[in-house]
């Protein structure tokens, strides 16, 4: 039997095509519309909510501060995050009961709350993610993911093509790659940047996955200030905040804690804002890591974006760093206000009005998208 060889995976110095992910790749799978998220914390429906301390205390928050009709309309994640944001930034309290420690707890929950119904949305496998892997798997993979979602659909869809074809960069560091005896239970995710051992003359591609607005499945620890990636645990108690975890194969819940000091994580999801707190040190580094993938891109396609008024760090994003790349848009619909705005970042822009799920079904069009 041939013995393992330890290997780096090389990325070629130029990207044929850098996708660019937004909520529409997801949607067909459940996973609710930014637009979607506040309605489905308000309603009513989803009892967990209702009844859990984190759901009461943000829903009494909105009833009390922002008027709305649920036949008509509901406030936007825009408003509520950017009313609280005012008073964070300016170390205001708005009340003597909202006092600006407590609008800091209500951040915080509010994000829980989108982390919970985006993950109660996403429990499944997505046949979708797997016809795109598939295309890039078949066809070209040299190719670099940026997506703006949270849920992890896509990373779930890749495990048929792990190992043999390739691994997932997400070009961040996580704790799961120190070998620590307070880690030994986390190192099963493989860090592609380092050499690894591969048995066969095959050699798997990297490819990266760069989630510029945090992941449900990162968590965060303010005091070692490293990241834990948990592939399989989304969950969260919506009573006590806590992430859970659960033991395999017994499926016993436990609340995840920080491995190396105890402390409880904090979600690592940028929710929409007009006051995007950038400056976190992951965040940071995937815009950084971003900027060098379009620069290298020959072509850059997004699908489902529909480049938000609140992703001004997106939109400077591209301006910066978009030169003479070929750029497509692919959208279910491609109104004038929309194709604007893309006409804003660059005048060499090719629209198609396709879905997502309609654009992975048609192999001809991939194949032709995907070509260097």
């Amino acid at each position: 039997m041939a013995e393992a060889r330890e290997v780096f995976l090389k990325y070629s110095t130029r990207r044929d095509v850098v996708f660019v992910l937004g909520a529409g790749t997801s949607h067909p799978d459940g996973v609710p519309l930014q637009r979607e998220i506040l309605p489905e914390i308000l309603d009513g429906s989803v009892e967990e909510i209702q009844n859990s301390e984190i759901g009461k205390e943000v829903i009494t928050f909105i009833n009390e501060n922002f008027r709305y009709n649920k036949d008509v309309n509901f406030p936007t994640m825009e408003s509520v995050f950017g009313f609280i944001d005012y008073f964070l930034l300016h170390n205001e309290s708005l009340n003597s009961v909202y006092t600006n420690a407590k609008l800091r707890i209500i951040k915080e929950y509010l994000i829980k709350l989108i982390h919970f119904v985006v993950d109660y949305r996403t429990n499944k496998k997505s046949k979708y993610y797997h016809l795109f892997w598939e295309a890039i798997s078949k066809h070209n993979p040299n190719v670099s993911i940026i997506s703006l979602n949270y849920d992890t659909l896509l990373e779930q869809a890749f495990d048929f093509l792990f190992e043999k074809f390739g691994y997932i960069d997400y070009s961040i560091h996580f704790m799961n790659y120190e070998k620590s005896e307070k880690l030994k239970n986390f190192n099963f995710w493989i860090d592609a940047q380092k050499p690894l051992k591969i048995k066969g003359d095959a050699l798997p591609h990297a490819i990266k996955l760069l989630k510029l607005h945090g992941s449900l499945n990162w968590k965060y620890c303010n005091c070692c200030n490293q990241t834990l990636l948990t592939p399989w645990d989304r969950k969260i108690d919506l009573n006590k905040g806590k992430f859970l975890g659960y033991t395999y194969p017994d499926n016993v819940e436990y609340e995840y804690s920080c491995p190396l000091d105890g402390t409880d994580f904090q979600t690592l999801i940028i929710p929409p804002s007009y006051y995007k707190e950038l400056t976190h040190n992951v965040i940071s580094q995937l815009l950084t890591e971003a900027g060098k993938e379009i620069r290298a891109a020959k072509k850059i396609v997004f699908i489902g974006y529909s480049l938000s008024d609140a992703d001004v760090d997106i939109l400077a994003l591209l301006k910066k760093n978009i030169s003479n790349q070929q750029i497509i848009v692919i959208n279910r619909k491609n109104p004038e206000r929309l194709k604007l705005k893309y006409l804003s970042v660059t005048p060499n822009v090719t629209f198609y009005e396709k879905t997502f799920e309609g654009f992975v079904s048609d192999e001809n069009f991939v194949e032709e998208l995907l070509k260097g």
